[in-house]
């Protein structure tokens, strides 16, 4: 199997004159499950949308297996993006919705999951919040795309539904490699083969997760 490598370099963000982001820099390869944590405010959120290219840094360097990508129009069909906002239009049909996603040959295997099963004849405005994430989630992780970033993939789901959607990240970083930002650390180490902090706009990467204790983000015994 081929392995992609996604690298974000020298990534600057400022609003107002304070430093959101300083000089980071990630590397991605298929395979890899990055956990990004931190604390409100720390950049997360923001770094994501800026690898996806939908807010602009003040200066950055995207490579997609060593060629930059300087335009948003290139990296559609190379980054898959889960905003915290949901995405698909309160009056699609579920079955709608999966046929204008997935590819015909990937279908079959969407809908061997009783959890869609049960969403099939609903309409979107008809789920609730965790089926709606939900769907979302493993609709961004069945698509065609070399790399995905979740951004609060956990919010709203059940203890199940983590559960089967962290079985779900695992088995597609066999051919993609992700990065994932949430609140909820736990779910986050569980699924994550590497982990980095963002703390005060700088990205660290941990050698194992004891430095998130050493790093003040967690305190002694919650991990």
């Amino acid at each position: 199997m081929i392995k992609n490598v996604l690298e974000v370099d020298s990534v600057q963000k400022q609003y107002d004159g304070k430093i959101i982001i300083s000089d980071v820099y990630l590397k991605c390869e298929t395979g890899d499950i990055i956990g990004v944590l931190g604390r409100n405010g720390s950049g997360k959120s923001t770094l994501l949308k800026i690898i996806f290219g939908i807010v602009a840094a003040d200066f950055k360097f995207v490579r997609i297996n060593g060629a930059v990508k300087s335009k948003t129009s290139t990296l559609l069909n190379q980054i898959s993006y889960l905003a915290q906002d949901n995405f698909i239009p309160n009056s699609f049909s579920i079955k709608k919705t999966i046929a204008l996603s997935i590819s015909k040959d990937k279908v079959e295997e969407f809908y061997a999951d009783e959890m869609i099963q049960s969403m099939l004849d609903k309409k979107i405005k008809h789920l609730s919040g965790g089926e709606l994430r939900y769907l979302e989630i493993k609709l961004i992780l069945h698509n065609e795309s070399k790399f995905v970033l979740l951004d609060e993939p956990y919010n709203g789901l059940s203890p199940i539904m983590i559960d089967k959607i962290n079985q779900l990240i695992i088995e597609k970083s066999i051919s993609k490699g992700i990065i994932i930002t949430d609140h909820n650390y736990e779910n986050v180490i569980k699924v994550s083969t590497k982990l980095a902090l963002m703390k005060e706009g700088k990205m660290f990467h941990l050698k194992n997760k004891s430095e998130l204790v050493e790093r003040s983000y967690l305190n002694e015994g919650m991990i």
